[in-house]
């Protein structure tokens, strides 16, 4: 999509859109936070229209730094971790719940479907029984190599939890998630912004001020 087409008839820059929907996504900031950090600026908006920025500007983040991360190894860490959404506690990873065999199958696929990411040698897992189920019978349907190797060894996921912990973070902070749809948008961008911190992209990302600049490229936006 076109820079044009992104931002057609929004009152404001590109630049102060990314700028805002940049911090909310990588700090700890509400709305509320950040209108009244604009109107010391001089700028009026309304905390419902910060809210429509993130939710239609954080999942193409989240696409445009897909096409630039480098390639994964060929050990797997895969693990489900949680958030409240409408009051009730939902299992999700990132914004894809597998609680169960099917959702599990379905995140296996796309991750397996993804250009950055390298087939696996080894999956390692917690003890959560859609895992080997689902990977199981993707074998079977020809989906996945025969001889990947499975670890049910829970510690040896201290690392990917560890990375859930900012997401919870982030999410903890927030008045609280309407939906699964707009847990999906916001998860997806906080996903992307959290790549881009820990360097997981071709491009030196190494400053905020690389941040930005890199963020603005892939919107077609000038520094």
């Amino acid at each position: 999509m076109k820079k044009d087409d992104l931002f057609k008839w929004k009152q404001y820059q590109p630049d102060i859109i990314l700028l805002i929907v940049r911090w909310y996504l990588r700090y700890n900031l509400s709305f509320g936070n950040l209108v009244e950090m604009m109107e010391e600026r001089g700028l009026s908006m309304a905390h419902t229209t910060i809210m429509r920025w993130v939710h239609q500007y954080g999942p193409q983040l989240d696409k445009r730094v897909s096409r630039h991360l480098k390639p994964t190894n060929d050990s797997w860490r895969v693990d489900e971790t949680y958030i409240k959404v409408k009051g009730q506690w939902m299992y999700l990873y990132r914004a894809v719940g597998f609680k169960n065999k099917q959702a599990a199958k379905r995140f296996f696929k796309k991750a397996l479907a993804t250009s950055h990411v390298c087939k696996p040698r080894v999956i390692t897992v917690d003890k959560n029984p859609a895992y080997p189920v689902a990977i199981q019978e993707l074998k079977e349907e020809k989906r996945m190599p025969e001889g990947i190797q499975i670890r049910q060894v829970k510690y040896l996921n201290n690392i990917i939890e560890q990375d859930h912990r900012f997401i919870k973070k982030r999410v903890r902070s927030m008045l609280g998630l309407k939906s699964f749809l707009t847990a999906t948008y916001i998860l997806s961008g906080i996903k992307a912004m959290h790549m881009i911190k820990k360097k997981q992209v071709h491009q030196g990302v190494k400053s905020a001020q690389n941040q930005k600049e890199f963020i603005h490229k892939l919107f077609g936006v000038a520094s």
